[in-house]
């Protein structure tokens, strides 16, 4: 096949894997939460299957560079991986038909699910930098991205307003199963979309495999390794309350399914929408600035939800919730990663993920331990969302130690990973993917 013929078919199927990928978050990882409450799972387990899952997608990541090397190519790793996430939505189809799983069984299901899609995330980015040439990456990753975004929130707001019908009909579980359906169908078509794609490089010549020690010695000494130590800081301060939102809204604040797609949506959009403002905020005042705005205006968005429980008011924090996340991730983002060599960057992103999702799990487990000994009564969920708001706070004095690290460039792109309140689109747990050298500033 002629090169520009074949450039332009990987191009092609790469944005229908993006969007493919948008629906299953949009119309599955969504609402994992939610339906683990529908099916009777307690409070606080349900808090845990949101959160618990990742570290093992943080521990699968170990043997990814090794694995990959066996098998002799990131493009076979991905899809391998990909496909297993795809057959995960299975066997929740059947609980949902069925109406009944256990805490534990929803537990290993959802812990396959993170752990076979967090592990190829490191492959792919290392794989999508050697098909798309760089003199297209800035406007081919803003389209492919935008795309992405349009299938999640699609997703989302359709499977929102399903449940809202299904829950005035009793059909609660069984649009849960069709959703499911729907969530995988949507992985399929993303794996056969990633089929498509070449890979000039299966193996790059330089790539190299870091031992562990030596990545984790890279990370605590580099500028890039003060950050991070900033960033897992906020990350456990987040999770303390971020798994228990929606436990709140559904179980103490009595939201229906509509109330809880609304919320999640306006922050989401505000994300969207606030991004490119804050690209170009970061270019005028440099993303070190940018990641304190974003930083001072996460702090208090936890304890906003104690303020009132009137949904006008919580919409508002949502809203300011997107805004400030989106300037947070886009400046952690801008700094962290021009410091990594592309050489290296496989074995770096799987240590970082590593300790980024032991703190996201860390924080949840400390969330889940004080609603364990308060209880989940509205008083509970309160000193939750302040502990919240205070790790957050005391987390800044760590962002005072960060050095400002020259970038090399002035916009980047995320994956979207799931759609939780309080934190817009992305909890930030993982870098599921990065492009070598891309300019945009969306949120894939």
């Amino acid at each position: 096949m002629p090169r520009r013929r074949r450039l332009r078919t990987d191009l092609r199927a790469s944005c229908a894997d993006a969007t493919a990928f948008g629906g299953m978050v949009g119309f599955g990882e969504t609402y994992l939460v939610a339906f683990a409450l529908a099916v009777g799972v307690s409070e606080l387990m349900a808090g845990l299957v949101g959160s618990l899952p990742l570290v093992v997608g943080g521990l699968l990541q170990l043997v990814s560079p090794r694995l990959i090397r066996i098998i002799g190519s990131h493009k076979r790793w991905v899809v391998l991986c990909s496909s297993i996430q795809g057959l995960v939505f299975l066997p929740l189809m059947v609980a949902a038909y069925r109406g009944s799983i256990s805490g534990i069984s929803l537990l290993v299901i959802v812990s396959i699910y993170w752990g076979a899609g967090l592990a190829g995330g490191p492959a792919w980015n290392t794989w999508i930098g050697s098909v798309v040439p760089p003199s297209i990456r800035p406007r081919y990753f803003a389209f492919r991205t935008r795309a992405s975004q349009v299938a999640v929130f699609v997703g989302v707001l359709a499977g929102g307003l399903g449940l809202q019908w299904a829950s005035q009909n009793d059909r609660v579980l069984s649009t849960y199963a069709i959703l499911f359906a729907i969530a995988g169908a949507c992985r399929f078509l993303s794996v056969a979309m990633l089929t498509l794609q070449s890979e000039p490089t299966p193996i790059p010549a330089n790539m190299q495999t870091i031992p562990l020690a030596k990545a984790f010695r890279l990370l605590r000494t580099q500028d890039s390794g003060k950050l991070l130590m900033y960033l897992a800081a906020v990350q456990v301060a987040a999770q303390i309350a971020g798994p228990y939102f929606t436990p709140f809204m559904f179980q103490k604040l009595g939201h229906s399914y509509g109330q809880y797609v609304t919320l999640i949506s306006v922050a989401f959009l505000a994300k969207v929408i606030s991004l490119p403002l804050w690209g170009r905020t970061a270019h005028r005042i440099g993303p070190r600035k940018l990641l304190w705005i974003g930083g001072i205006g996460i702090t208090p968005m936890s304890a906003a939800w104690m303020i009132s429980d009137s949904l006008t008011w919580i919409i508002v924090v949502q809203v300011a919730s997107g805004v400030f996340w989106a300037a947070y991730e886009l400046a952690f983002f801008l700094l962290f990663f021009d410091a990594i060599k592309v050489e290296e960057r496989t074995s770096l992103l799987t240590m970082y993920n590593l300790i980024n999702t032991v703190a996201f799990v860390s924080g949840a487990l400390i969330g889940g331990a004080i609603l364990s000994a308060m209880g989940t009564s509205y008083l509970g969920y309160g000193v939750l969302f302040c502990a919240s708001s205070i790790g957050r706070g005391a987390a800044l004095l760590l962002l005072s130690k960060v050095p400002d690290i020259q970038t090399g460039n002035d916009e980047i792109g995320l994956r979207t990973l799931s759609v939780r309140p309080n934190s817009a689109t992305l909890d930030t747990p993982v870098v599921a993917s990065l492009p070598d050298e891309p300019k945009h500033t969306e949120v894939h």
